[in-house]
């Protein structure tokens, strides 16, 4: 008997969410660590890689971090004076926005400015992330760093990858079993022809990009964490150490703004 048409098959499986009790006790954990801590900064973070945040947390052993919906975030600091569970504490709802999170400590503020400005890890770029600069691979013996470092540092691709860059669009051919872009001049050994330019300085790559980037074992992305402001528990002032992302766009576009100061009590939106 044939197959009815209208027979499917319906995949049930569902991607585990936050439900209201994480939800919750998150805003609580916040709530209940206001008291606990001398200062609280709120950090952006740049190319998000969760193991290296499971090493700011292992290594700030001491504080504790929050990553979480901006909103509900900024209900559980406080978006008013009124709401404010700590004195100046709603001061920080102007930098919750995009992917920011928050660090209490009883560390000083000197002391978690230097770690983090010395925190930087180099990361393969993932297929959305702007190129910070161009990379090319030059004609010749494909080497298997493209020509990051000097061919007598390096070693040539192995002949059973090439097909894969032909795959990914490289124009490589074999020659005497080594993988050759261009044209090499078998009796004088001289190269002609141009390179390959896998990605140009600020132009956004996609997955075929990022693949060549990880073949040739080349990093494009920085996992850093940078600090915005903090508050102080014992001045209930906060400290700005980077504008708001909201002045940053403002100032973008010419426009005059206002930037919430430490003696500015007005509420401002927050934006996810």
């Amino acid at each position: 008997m044939p197959k009815s048409k209208r027979a499917r098959v319906y995949n049930l499986t569902q991607v585990t969410k936050k439900t209201r009790e994480q939800k919750e006790k998150l805003f609580e954990n916040i709530r209940e660590s206001i008291p606990k801590f001398q200062h609280c900064f709120v950090f952006s973070v740049d190319n998000m890689r969760n193991n290296y945040l499971k090493d700011v947390r292992r290594e700030l052993g001491d504080c504790r971090l929050f990553f979480g919906k901006t909103k509900l975030t900024a209900r559980a600091l406080g978006t008013t004076p009124e709401e404010a569970q700590a004195d100046g504490i709603d001061r920080l709802t102007p930098y919750l926005t995009g992917t920011v999170g928050l660090l209490f400590t009883n560390r000083s503020p000197q002391e978690i400015q230097s770690y983090f400005e010395n925190l930087t890890q180099v990361d393969f770029a993932r297929a959305g992330t702007v190129a910070p600069r161009t990379f090319t691979i030059p004609p010749g013996v494909v080497y298997s760093t493209g020509g990051e470092v000097p061919p007598e540092h390096d070693v040539p691709v192995p002949h059973n990858q090439e097909p894969e860059l032909r795959r990914l669009n490289v124009p490589t051919r074999m020659v005497k079993g080594k993988v050759v872009l261009g044209h090499i001049d078998e009796a004088t050994g001289e190269v002609t022809g141009e390179g390959y330019t896998v990605c140009k300085e600020g132009e956004v790559l996609d997955s075929r990009q990022t693949r060549l980037l990880k073949f040739f074992s080349v990093c494009l992305s920085e996992f850093k964490v940078q600090l915005l402001a903090y508050w102080s528990a014992e001045t209930g002032s906060v400290t700005e150490l980077t504008p708001p992302p909201s002045a940053k766009k403002a100032s973008s576009r010419g426009a005059s703004t206002k930037v919430e100061t430490e003696d500015d009590d007005d509420e401002m939106e927050d934006d996810e």
